[in-house]
């Protein structure tokens, strides 16, 4: 069982200013749950948040799996404390979450084996 739930609405792939931004949110306000991740174009350390980014950590994903009802994202444990104890963050996707498969494939990218 999760310790966080995301049931996406809306996912995204922005790159701006040298950084790539993966999201998934609940909704279009501003207060809505989310999970991001971001990275360097080039390269390098993936940061990770949820729904605040104090509750964020680079290198903070253990790995990621694709199940049929969406994400599991396993937060190493020494950087659990940082994104507010959670060691599993889970994000609903359905085929009417919004650029649902656009997000995931640019996601089994930027983690490249860390995405199982």
């Amino acid at each position: 069982m999760s310790d966080i739930t995301v049931k996406a609405l809306y996912a995204s792939v922005v790159e701006d200013e040298g950084l790539l931004f993966i999201g998934f949110v609940e909704g279009e306000d501003e207060d809505e749950p989310y999970v991001m991740f971001r990275r360097d174009v080039a390269g390098g350390p993936v940061w990770f948040e949820v729904s605040d980014e104090s509750l964020g950590a680079e290198d903070a994903v253990e790995s990621v799996t694709q199940t049929e009802r969406g994400l599991s994202i396993l937060i190493d444990p020494a950087k659990a404390l940082k994104i507010g104890a959670a060691r599993e963050i889970t994000v609903r996707i359905t085929p009417a979450t919004e650029n649902g498969e656009e997000a995931t494939e640019a996601l089994r990218d930027m983690l490249g084996p860390r995405f199982l």
